[in-house]
């Protein structure tokens, strides 16, 4: 099972590593020591983690669908031409990018600034493993 730094960790959950210690400190996560003396988190741990930290915004268009994969963010650049515009969103530590119609963009009034939710239902997804995490 991969193990991480605990700077990697900070780096992995958006926080500095002081915060990643004093969760150590307080019992939220579990350090052990690797082979050179390093503090050290489980992957399986860290995960779980993540996911229980994580909060994601409320969804505000009270919409039901099958997608699953829903980002909360905030408009951050819109670039429009006559017929068809890419929309920046950041939604956390997430930069996402969506091609669209202007038309759409006029029809949502999307521009910097505007809260959005980015919706991603996708049959393919790659998924990758960094060298000497596996």
């Amino acid at each position: 099972m991969p193990q991480f730094r605990l700077s990697e960790a900070a780096r992995l959950l958006g926080v500095s590593d002081d915060t990643v210690r004093r969760w150590v400190r307080g019992g939220q996560l579990t350090a052990t020591e690797d082979g050179s003396g390093r503090k050290v988190v489980d992957g399986a741990e860290l995960a779980a983690f993540a996911r229980a930290q994580a909060e994601q915004p409320d969804d505000p268009s009270a919409v039901g669908r099958s997608a699953r994969n829903r980002f909360v963010g905030l408009v951050t650049e819109v670039i429009t031409d006559k017929v068809m515009a890419q929309v920046e969103l950041q939604a956390g530590g997430h930069r996402l990018v969506s091609l669209m119609s202007s038309e759409a963009v006029r029809e949502l009034g999307l521009a910097p600034g505007v809260l959005a939710v980015a919706v991603i239902k996708a049959t393919t997804v790659v998924v990758e493993t960094p060298e000497g995490y596996r």
